[in-house]
Parts: C-alpha cells; structure tokens; sequence
C-alpha cells in the first residue's frame, strides 16, 4: 500500500492506494474514535463489496449503519440529500459520528456535501470504487449536487478524513465506467505531465487489460498530481482552475442531456477536445497537438466531439450559467501544448461556437 500526503495544514490527509486493501479500511477508521458511523453508497456497489466492508467495520468494533440511494448523476440532488439528512438523523448520527462514502463520484460528492452541512460538520472518509473517483473526484474536497440548471451549482469546499483506494474494485467496473474515468487521468497528462500523457498512450493495451502495475501507476501519479495543486490551491483561487480543464463544456453537456445521455467522464472528453479547438483557434495551441489529444482519447474510445443533433447554441446558453464564467464572459483552461495550460477568459462567442461544431 502506498500513501500521497494532502498537504493542507490541519485539514491534511493521507491517500492509500493498494490492491486487496478495501478490508484493512476498518482498521483505519476505528483509529479516529467515531462515535458511529454510516455508509454511503447505492445498491450496486453495496451489493460487489458493501456487505463486507459493513461486516469488517461491526467486527472491529465499530457502530455501522447503512444508507443506500440509487445510483446514478440524475439522483445528485437535494432531494437524496434531505434522504440521507433523515436517515442519519434517525440513527442518531452526532458531531462525532462520520460518513463513509462507498461508491463513485456520484456517491462521494453528495456524502461529503451532506458530511459539510449536517450539524455544520461532520468527518467523512472517501471509498471510491469507480477511476473516475479514485483519481479526480474524492481528493480535494469539492462536494455538491446537482440542480436541473447546472451541474455542482450547490455545494462546499470540505476535505476528507482520509481517502481509501482499493484498485481490486474497478475489476467489477463496467467497461464505460472504467473508459470514463480515463477521460480524467488523460486530462492530467494534458495540464501537468507530458510524460503520464506519453505513458497512456505507449501503454493503452495494458492499462485496458488492467495490468496492476501500469493502472496502480496512473492512479498514483493522477492522485500525486491532484495533491500537489490542491495543496497549493485548496479554494480554487488560481491555480486548482486548471483542473476543470474539459469541465466547462463538459458540464453543459450533462446539463443540456438531462445527466442522462453521457457520463461525467465521456462529457469531459468532449470537453477536453473542444477546448483543445478553441486554444488551436485563438493560436495557442499547435495542431499537431490538437490532433494528438483527440487520438489518445479516440483510442480509450470516449467521445471527442459534440454530438450531433445537440444546439451549439444551447450549450453556449448553459455554459453561461457555469461556476466559472466570470462578468458574462466564460473562462476556458486552455492547453498551450501538453503538460502546460493556461486560463483564460475568452469573449469570442464566434470562436467557442465554432470549437463546438463537428469536424
């Protein structure tokens, strides 16, 4: 097992990554001394390793309820979120008490939300059992839930107690679930590492087959990396923006499906291809490099291209109601070659129209 360090002062955590180790997370959790505890998570996930984390936790002592909502990005809201406020209430969860949240992205940032607002606080421990959660979604603290008009409109800023990643989980990930997740370690080559960016595509059939060496790497090296720049940034005051590269057309993808038609993962490789476009457009980026994003992408077979039948212009119309815009004007994190990116605002409603458009 290995540990990436959350360097945040007070609010510092460890990451622990390994194979086998979902079992060893009781043993950790009964070192903080919860008075209960109550696990998160929907009926798939809790029905391929729930039931044994819950029994591990009884053994070692712990008091363990279980709380299940279905699963889905369409159920990230406040509705389950009340749902789970009741349910911790009457198992009489206190100040003490801590949330584990077993399960996705999905399932980690509606617990953590619910862990940041319930008696104004309480911990809460990161299980992720998707890739997309185990190397973006439970580091960093962005917890939130979804509202019909924008994606994570509602939410906090509020750290785990500790994150605990079990790699034997994504062998009963479905395929779609696994290439989302990809979407996002592709997105950290592109920002900070040309040489992760260089390793997924020399080792795509590996990483695919789910060879533990080259998929424990780039789930530590993704985690190495989004420490690193959350440690520096928690609040996203500058540099933690860079993150949400493909995030912000991505998102109006969701929002314009109804979080029905794509994954959180497959909207940001759209996401990620587009703004590779418009940084091409506004001459920052080198089309070569365009053309290399879009073909490590094609080749973890994820979508790089708005679809067709969905308006440009209503995606524009959802963008605008984005976390990110600023003074009506939409702020891109804009790739300048790979490993390098910058944010920008950009004004030219021409050229982000034109990005989204299909080749």
């Amino acid at each position: 097992m290995e540990e990436i360090r959350v360097d945040l002062g007070e609010r510092s955590y460890g990451i622990h990554i390994g194979s086998g180790i979902l079992a060893g997370l009781a043993e950790a959790v009964k070192g903080f001394r919860f008075s209960r505890v109550s696990l998160v998570s929907n009926p798939t996930v809790y029905a391929l390793c729930g039931e044994a984390l819950s029994g591990s936790l009884r053994k070692s002592g712990l008091d363990v309820s279980t709380i299940i909502i279905p699963d889905g990005e369409a159920y990230k809201d406040l509705f389950w979120a009340y749902y789970i406020y009741g349910e911790l209430l009457k198992r009489k969860l206190d100040r003490s008490s801590a949330i584990i949240a077993l399960g996705g992205g999905v399932i980690g940032d509606i617990a953590g939300f619910v862990a940041s607002t319930y008696m104004r606080g309480i911990s809460f421990i990161q299980a992720p059992t998707t890739l997309l959660a185990q190397v973006d979604s439970s580091v960093g603290g962005k917890t939130g839930v979804n509202h019909p008009l924008g994606k994570n409109m509602i939410g906090a800023f509020y750290q785990p107690r500790l994150v605990w990643t079990d790699v034997d989980t994504l062998r009963t990930l479905p395929k779609r679930e696994f290439l989302a997740g990809m979407a996002e370690v592709i997105k950290y080559g592109v920002i900070w590492d040309a040489g992760l960016f260089s390793f997924l595509d020399e080792n795509r059939s590996a990483i695919l087959d789910l060879e533990k060496d080259p998929l424990t790497h780039v789930i530590k090296r993704s985690c190495e990396i989004k420490a690193e720049v959350v440690s520096k940034d928690e609040r996203e005051g500058g540099l933690r923006a860079i993150l949400n590269y493909g995030h912000t057309v991505g998102h109006a993808v969701e929002t314009a499906t109804g979080y029905a038609a794509y994954i959180h993962g497959e909207a940001v490789a759209i996401g990620m291809q587009v703004a590779a476009k418009l940084a091409s457009l506004l001459g920052l980026l080198d089309r070569k490099d365009v053309e290399r994003i879009r073909s490590l992408i094609d080749s973890y077979e994820l979508p790089s291209s708005v679809p067709a039948g969905l308006e440009t212009e209503r995606l524009f119309s959802s963008m605008q109601l984005d976390k990110k815009a600023v003074a009506g004007e939409l702020r891109f994190v804009l790739p300048e070659k790979i490993g390098s990116v910058r944010i920008l605002s950009v004004s030219d409603t021409a050229k982000i129209i034109e990005s989204m458009r299909s080749e």
